[in-house]
């Protein structure tokens, strides 16, 4: 039976709450909702998105070096944010700290986080293994939202964007933000 390892951080809301900054379980990593904050507990970036994923990014990267994991390990990261219509620069970081070595990932908006000025929280799952290094240029991947060629299997066809979705500055559909 393996040995569960319970990590804390100077986090204020640890105590209050009831959890750990993360959880080890033999082989695998799980990293609680991770802020924009510093060593002392402080908000970095008051209002900015793009610095405080980087920085939530670079203490989840903290956290797993501490834990004896490898950044290129992380497998699925879930990202939380107040204003999902700042994608862009979620993204930008997201891809800095972990493009070479791509999780799966989620990202949703949620109407607030602990503290008003939080603007995003990510979570990551990470495991031991080896990494296999950068994803592979050559691959042959479907583009966001195409299907997958398979043998015996008819690709669905393209539906019209609808109502719900708007053009992006690029001409891709996009969905409405919810309010």
């Amino acid at each position: 039976m393996g040995v569960i390892e319970r990590i804390a951080s100077n986090a204020p809301w640890e105590p209050i709450f009831g959890y750990s900054r993360a959880v080890k379980a033999g082989e695998f990593l799980a990293v609680s909702g991770t802020t924009a904050t510093d060593e002392r507990g402080l908000l970095v970036g008051a209002g900015q998105m793009y610095v405080q994923a980087r920085q939530a990014l670079l203490n989840i990267k903290a956290h797993v070096e501490r834990a004896g994991f490898n950044i290129a390990n992380v497998i699925r990261t879930r990202v939380f944010t107040t204003d999902i219509s700042r994608f862009a620069e979620i993204a930008r970081a997201h891809r800095e700290i972990l493009g070479s070595n791509p999780p799966a990932s989620t990202l949703v908006e949620v109407k607030s986080l602990v503290h008003p000025e939080m603007l995003v929280e990510i979570e990551a799952d990470v495991w031991a293994g080896a990494a296999e290094g950068p994803v592979n240029p050559e691959a042959k991947v479907a583009p966001t939202g195409a299907a997958q060629k398979r043998p015996g299997v008819a690709a669905p066809k393209a539906k019209a964007a609808g109502p719900k979705a708007a053009a992006s500055p690029k001409g891709r559909a996009r969905p409405r933000r919810r309010k």
